[in-house]
């Protein structure tokens, strides 16, 4: 289906503004279901780029991931194993000399006129107004009050469908807001798209900090916690799935040699498991995660 899409995307770092001027095709997100959405959660990554041959090369390098360009539009497929998990921007054919680099998450809503709305109304800043994107659905690139960019997805056809393991290595686990006020910012998560919040102590780095699970009934959609650092930008940081400690070291010992830097190197949780914190070529940053494939993801309010 020929659509106009948001083809330029401009700004300082962590805002985005796009403007609308060329028409092109983008698929429906793995395993739509006919109708059925699931607002709150999270169903597409969007990775912006300045390296996009260094990045494909990297990622391909440490998880087998595939790259599909889409014909004539600066817009690149993510595969994993075959199946689609995510999307790439070359931000050098951007009208913008800012480094803009980083992953952006998607969520679910049920209507996204309604959604931009209730953001603006509670102080958020609407970079794109609702847009069509064809078969995909209509999107608006947003950020909250609190500045943490994301966009909002209305899907055509529906959302990918829960289920109840772990997804494959390699795939997206979770996704976290790290910023400097969390009672506020899961109070206006909730307001938006109708999620509860539960609220509790994380241990982490030898402190305790604040953490929200935000879910839809019992399914945990993502986290809000504390930002490590006072002078981080407030943003969405998105986990990975490792299998175990043995993949964990495998992958980190090639981060470096594919053109990335290990920020934070694997840690171990107090109730088990190992986080690191990884950059691709472009500076853009992501978590990764061991998980046993035991482990469902309502457990994790009891794992973090």
């Amino acid at each position: 289906m020929s659509i106009r899409k948001l083809a330029c995307y401009v700004g300082l770092s962590w805002v985005l503004i796009a403007c609308a001027s060329t028409e092109f095709s983008i698929p429906a997100v793995t395993g739509s279901t006919a109708g059925a959405r699931q607002p709150g959660k999270i169903i597409w990554h969007d990775l912006l780029t300045d390296t996009p041959a260094a990045t494909r090369a990297f990622y391909a390098g440490l998880f087998g991931w595939e790259f599909e360009p889409l014909d004539g539009v600066n817009y690149t497929l993510i595969k994993h194993q075959g199946e689609l998990i995510g999307g790439m921007v070359d931000q050098n054919l951007l009208p913008t000399e800012a480094d803009i680099s980083q992953w952006v998450v998607l969520f679910s809503v049920s209507d996204v006129e309604l959604a931009t709305r209730r953001l603006r109304e509670a102080g958020g800043t609407v970079f794109t107004p609702p847009t069509s994107l064809g078969e995909r659905g209509t999107i608006a690139v947003v950020a909250d009050p609190q500045g943490a960019v994301l966009a909002l997805l209305e899907t055509r056809d529906g959302d990918p469908p829960d289920t109840d393991g772990p997804p494959p290595a390699g795939r997206f686990l979770w996704d976290e807001l790290w910023t400097g006020e969390v009672d506020t910012a899961a109070r206006f998560y909730t307001e938006l798209v109708s999620l509860s919040s539960q609220s509790f102590r994380l241990e982490t780095g030898g402190e305790s900090i604040e953490y929200r699970i935000l879910a839809a009934g019992e399914r945990p959609r993502a986290g809000v916690r504390s930002r490590p650092a006072q002078d981080m930008d407030p943003r969405w940081v998105s986990y990975l799935r490792v299998a175990d400690e043995a993949q964990m070291t495998a992958i980190l010992s090639r981060v470096d040699s594919l053109g990335g830097q290990v920020l934070v190197p694997a840690t171990a949780r107090p109730e088990g498991g190992l986080v690191a914190i990884i950059t691709g070529p472009s500076g853009a940053g992501i978590a990764l995660q061991t998980w046993e494939s035991g482990q469902v993801l309502a457990e994790r309010r009891k794992s973090l």
